[in-house]
C-alpha cells in the first residue's frame, strides 16, 4: 500500500493514549487509511501474535516495536501496557478484525479508562458484521454471543438460552467443529434459517444460508477449513387456529404414534408439544 501525504517527519506526533485499530479480516486492502495513519505515527503495537502483525506491518512497509498482548497476558501486563500510555502512543490490534470483538482487549480499556488514558477507536472491518450483512437474514436485532462452546451438553445449554433473543443469532465457530454445531441447532431450534459465512473478503468468499440439516450435509461433504461466522434467524411467528393445529395432527396420525405425531407438528409450527400430544391423544380416542 503506498500513502500520499506527508512524511512521518511533517506529521504531527499523536496524543499518548490507547488506540483501538481494526485490522483486516482477509483482504489486506480493507485497513482503512486512518488505521493506517495512525500505526505510522504509534510508538508500539500491542497484538495477540507478533509474527501475525508483523507481516501486516511489513506489507503496510511499517516497522514498530510489538508487544504482545493476548488472552495469557495477566495483570501486570496490562499495568506495564497503561503506564507507558500515560506518555507513548499505543496502538492495539488482533490478529483479525475489531479487537475487543471475542477478543481479552476489554480489560486493557476499562484499566485505561480508570487511570484516565486517552482511549481512541478506529473502525475497520468486523467478521460478525460482515457475515450478517451477506447471510439476508433479519439485520435490524442481532445478538453476538462470540463462540460456542466446544462442549456438547454445554453447547446445548448456550443455543437454549440464546434462543428466546427475538433477534439474529451470531456465533464464530472453527472449521472442525462446525457440523457438530449444526447438528446441535437443529435438535435445539429446528426449523429456523441459519447461514454459514467463510473465507470473508477473500477470492474463495462463501455465504451460505438453508436449514441447519441442509447445511450439515453439505458440510459434512465438504469439511470447511478456518474460522466462520455462523447465524442463526430469529423464530418465525407463526399464527395458527386450534383447527389448523387439529388438521396438522389428524395427517400424522395416519402414520404415527400420538408422541410423534406431536413431536413432528411441535417441529414444524413451534406450538408446544405436551399440548400437541394431549390434543393428539383426544383426536385419536375420536
Amino acid at each position: 500500500m503506498t500513502l500520499s501525504g506527508p512524511t512521518d517527519t511533517q506529521r504531527p506526533a499523536l496524543e499518548p493514549g490507547l488506540y483501538i485499530a481494526a485490522t483486516p479480516i482477509g483482504n489486506l486492502g480493507d485497513v482503512t487509511h486512518r488505521i493506517v495513519d495512525v500505526l505510522s505515527r504509534c510508538d508500539a503495537v500491542a497484538c495477540e501474535d507478533t509474527r501475525v502483525t508483523g507481516k501486516l506491518l511489513k506489507h503496510l512497509g511499517l516497522s514498530k516495536p510489538l508487544w504482545r498482548y493476548n488472552d495469557h497476558s495477566g495483570e501486570g501486563d496490562r499495568t506495564r501496557l497503561i503506564q507507558t500510555m500515560h506518555d507513548q502512543a499505543v496502538v492495539l490490534v488482533s490478529d483479525a478484525g475489531t479487537p475487543l470483538i471475542s477478543d481479552p482487549g476489554y480489560r486493557l480499556v476499562q484499566d485505561a479508562r480508570e487511570a484516565n488514558v486517552t482511549v481512541t477507536s478506529l473502525p475497520g472491518a468486523c467478521a460478525a458484521v460482515v457475515g450478517l450483512t451477506l447471510s439476508g437474514l433479519p439485520n435490524d436485532r442481532f445478538l453476538f454471543a462470540g463462540f460456542l462452546p466446544s462442549k456438547e451438553k454445554a453447547r446445548h445449554e448456550a443455543l437454549h438460552k440464546d434462543a428466546d433473543a427475538d433477534a439474529t443469532l451470531i456465533y464464530y465457530e472453527t472449521g472442525p467443529r462446525l457440523v457438530k454445531s449444526l447438528n446441535a441447532i437443529e435438535a435445539a431450534l429446528p426449523g429456523r434459517d441459519v447461514s454459514v459465512a467463510r473465507e470473508l473478503t477473500k477470492l474463495h468468499e462463501e455465504c451460505r444460508t438453508g436449514t441447519a440439516a441442509e447445511l450439515a450435509d453439505h458440510y459434512t461433504q465438504f469439511p470447511p477449513k478456518g474460522e466462520i461466522v455462523l447465524m442463526i434467524g430469529p423464530a418465525q411467528t407463526v399464527t395458527m387456529t386450534e383447527a389448523d393445529a387439529d388438521d396438522l395432527l389428524i395427517e400424522e396420525l395416519r402414520d404415527h404414534k400420538a408422541s410423534q405425531a406431536a413431536a413432528k407438528v411441535a417441529k414444524r409450527t413451534g406450538l408446544d408439544r405436551k399440548v400437541l400430544y394431549a390434543r393428539a391423544m383426544e383426536l385419536r380416542g375420536k
